[in-house]
């Protein structure tokens, strides 16, 4: 169902109310949340479409009077009413494209510098800060997970999980390969380099009956956080690295205050990782899951970011552009996301 069918939102809205105040509700915490998560995320919908509604009638009002009157300034903001109204508009739009089984899912977000030696860990970093900036425009909440620094410049991984609704709806899509063309700051000579780094996107699932996990499956390193990210991790040895032997996936967290906290985490991001090699139909993707990163090159990566000899940025899926490459990098992607999102339609 749309969300542009307010009927049926608020239907919908009124029987998880029911739901939420029948007897016993409250004896399963994780089946309650969920339902009250469903039950808000429904009410900002309708709420969403009802300020629409209003701002349709309110820019039809002001154009009557723009009209009548034959006032420019009027005209002028019923042009800019119109602009905004458009926007909102094809954001709300987009919004009813993530109807994915875990759309609405938080979004763990792996970032690993490829070919290009230190130029591609300065951009490894460089494209942690841009999904940095991306989260916070949208209010997301954001923890950091892991995080490697390289030695002489950038990092050569990091992990973060970005909390909020449609997290991973709205972000995993920017899974693949992304190419920088710059000056590099490394060269001595000014030359112009092209670098690469990947970006891997998996939802945060808590518990997944279908996908379990064998003790005897899984291999788990301890290790002390090291580099110069002391605003990153915390230095003690409770770094956690888990692999497991079956399909060789790696993932470790060295954030939390423990190695019990480091673990759980690990192991949660295991588990999202198994349970979306799970729901892949063709196995052979399974080396994208595995965290293969030897084919982060030339002619594999899915958006371009060009610094020199001009400033652009083009999405080689869709073809959507823009030239203002600073203001994506400090976060404006959603041009991006929502045309990939509408490859759907």
């Amino acid at each position: 169902m749309s969300p542009f069918d307010p009927a049926g939102l608020k239907k919908d809205i009124e029987a998880l109310e029911q739901k939420s105040m029948e007897p016993g509700f409250w004896d399963d915490q994780m089946t309650a949340q969920k339902v009250l998560k469903e039950k808000k995320s429904k009410e900002d919908d309708l709420a969403q479409f009802d300020k629409l509604k209003a701002a349709l009638g309110d820019l039809e009002v002001l154009v009557e009077l723009a009209e009548e009157e034959g006032d420019e300034e009027l005209a002028a903001e019923a042009s800019e009413a119109y602009e905004t109204l458009t926007t909102d508009l094809d954001s709300f739009k987009v919004k009813t494209l993530l109807t994915g089984e875990y759309d609405d899912h938080n979004a763990i977000v792996q970032i690993h510098g490829g070919s290009g030696g230190t130029e591609a860990k300065d951009w490894a970093e460089m494209l942690y800060r841009m999904y940095n900036r991306w989260a916070e425009r949208k209010g997301y909440k954001i923890s950091v997970m892991d995080y490697q620094d390289n030695e002489e410049a950038g990092i050569n991984s990091a992990t973060i999980l970005v909390s909020g609704d449609n997290a991973y709806g709205y972000l995993k899509k920017e899974k693949g390969v992304h190419r920088l063309v710059r000056i590099s700051p490394f060269d001595s000579s000014g030359r112009r380099h092209t670098s690469f780094a990947s970006v891997d996107v998996t939802p945060e699932i808590e518990n997944d009956t279908e996908v379990e996990i064998d003790p005897e499956d899984i291999r788990v390193d301890t290790y002390r956080s090291s580099g110069a990210g002391g605003q990153h991790v915390n230095k003690t040895d409770s770094a956690v690295r888990i692999t497991h032997l079956p399909t060789n996936i790696v993932v470790s967290c060295q954030n939390e205050r423990s190695q019990h906290q480091n673990r759980d985490m690990a192991m949660k991001l295991l588990m999202s990782k198994l349970v979306e090699l799970k729901e892949q139909e063709n196995k052979e993707n399974l080396k994208e899951l595995q965290g293969d990163y030897s084919q982060i090159t030339w002619g594999s990566q899915i958006r371009s970011y060009v610094f020199q000899p001009y400033t652009m940025v083009k999405d080689h899926r869709t073809g959507a552009e823009v030239g203002n490459v600073q203001a994506v990098m400090d976060g404006d992607l959603d041009l991006f996301i929502n045309e990939e999102l509408k490859q759907k339609i």
